[in-house]
């Protein structure tokens, strides 16, 4: 990994882990507490950790909301937990799972996202940092990138190739939709033809740009794609960078910055290159807000999931100084939802505010101090068949301490979340195939891992 650039308080981890508290990562993350500048181009040293498959989960014991004092001054919120009041508690039981990470594919450079395409094929694709993505078949890494656009893209530190999604009706809509950071740093959405006749090759002159936003700085520039159940493809921005927000981008309803945006990609207007959705929230805002904005009050939604069960949305944002969170948006929920930044940090106050008791603001499903960890990625709900312990349980991660955690998804409220795994890996996202198989990205091994589970 690369060289930090300051200490943060961090629980111990192995080998190269122990040293990880404030850094870029090299990769799209904004790590806890990163100010303005706080960035590397250092290449991850291979075999940066001591442990680098989990043979067998050693589960720990589950770290208590109580077990990391509150920030001095920090209020006890009454927002709402957001979550639809039907909801019933689920069969899952995180205290019952341990997990383990079983090697799947190596000889990827930093690799920051897996996706499958939807077709049948079976085959994952991989985005690395650097601009290309790759294709994995049968276990195997192909040799020529599925598309390389390198020569279009700022790399390092907290930029790069940080999110792929296919349309959801690929191959008969040949689009696939990737999220970079260009020569200025800034953030670009665009799309890219597949050719059916050249099923593992994307002609890199195909590209036509969709979203432009302008990046202030260098980090939390989040980067997830995804298309939700009507169709609409989300994307996720963090709020510009520096530390705590100092822009005011998370509550402001004037920027796309720290949020979750939702456009139509299919209906575009002549002229335009995308629409918006009738039922966004700000669809017919006057007052200068945006109207492709979908969630608010967001850090750095580092990475995000679509439950294909249930329609819900999960995500993981990157907290600063105290607490790492996953928020979701329930199916049943309209949009519009304030996830708090900056106002709250996971479920406290962000000091100096003292002002975060405010019943517009929705909580978190569950939060972690930085003892257990210092950067949080987003992971998913498991509906796959060969791990039947895992079912029906939201699996995440920490970059820093390589810790696993899984709540269940069905419960209402704010829960601690139960340790199921503790790796020597620096997980860079979650993954899941056809099946619903689930994968995680070691990005400084530059390998992929499947998840597989056991009872405890």
């Amino acid at each position: 990994m690369p060289v930090p650039s300051r200490p943060r308080r961090v629980a111990p981890g192995t080998g190269a882990r122990a040293i990880l508290r404030c850094v870029a990562l090299g990769l799209g993350i904004a790590l806890a507490g990163c100010g303005p500048g706080q960035t590397s181009t250092a290449r991850p040293p291979s075999g940066s950790s001591a442990n680098p498959i989990v043979g067998s989960a050693t589960p720990a014991g589950s770290p208590s909301s109580s077990g990391t004092p509150s920030p001095s001054g920090s209020g006890s919120p009454t927002a709402s937990a957001g979550t639809p009041g039907s909801l019933e508690p689920g069969s899952f039981d995180p205290a019952t799972v341990a997990i383990s990470l079983a090697p799947f594919v190596e000889g990827l450079a930093a690799p920051l996202a897996i996706v499958n395409a939807g077709d049948g094929s079976d085959r994952l694709f991989v985005a690395e940092q650097g601009g290309r993505i790759r294709i994995v078949r049968s276990r195997s890494l192909v040799s020529q990138p599925f598309l390389d656009i390198a020569d279009r893209i700022t790399t390092g530190g907290e930029r790069g190739l940080l999110g792929i999604a296919f349309h959801p009706g690929f191959p008969a809509d040949p689009r696939l939709f990737v999220d970079y950071t260009d020569l200025n740093g800034d953030t670009q959405v665009s799309s890219f033809d597949v050719d059916p006749t050249k099923p593992d090759r994307i002609d890199p002159t195909t590209e036509r740009k969709l979203l432009f936003v302008k990046q202030p700085y260098a980090n939390h520039n989040g980067g997830a794609l995804l298309f939700d159940p009507d169709g609409f493809l989300l994307v996720s921005l963090g709020d510009g960078g520096n530390g705590g927000d100092p822009q005011g981008n998370g509550q402001s309803l004037a920027t796309l910055l720290g949020k979750i945006l939702r456009i139509d990609v299919d209906h575009a207007p002549v002229g335009r290159p995308y629409a918006i959705p009738a039922d966004n929230p700000f669809a017919s805002a006057t007052d200068g807000q945006r109207p492709e904005i979908w969630l608010t009050g967001l850090r750095n939604p580092w990475r995000m999931s679509m439950d294909r069960a249930t329609g819900d949305l999960w995500i993981g944002d990157v907290g600063q100084d105290r607490w790492e969170e996953i928020d979701v948006q329930r199916a049943t929920d309209p949009g519009g939802t304030n996830f708090g930044w900056n106002r709250m940090e996971g479920n406290h106050c962000y000091l100096p505010r003292t002002d975060c008791q405010d019943a517009l603001l929705t909580l978190p499903v569950t939060d972690y101090g930085h003892d257990q960890g210092c950067t949080v990625i987003g992971g998913a709900v498991y509906r796959g068949a060969d791990q039947p312990a895992l079912r029906g349980g939201y699996v995440f991660a920490d970059y820093c301490s390589g810790r696993f955690w899984a709540i269940d998804p069905a419960v209402g409220g704010h829960r601690a979340p139960v340790v199921v795994g503790e790796s020597g890996v620096n997980p860079s996202a979650f993954g899941e195939d056809e099946a619903g198989e689930l994968y995680v990205a070691d990005i400084g091994g530059g390998r992929i891992l499947k998840v597989t589970a056991t009872a405890r």
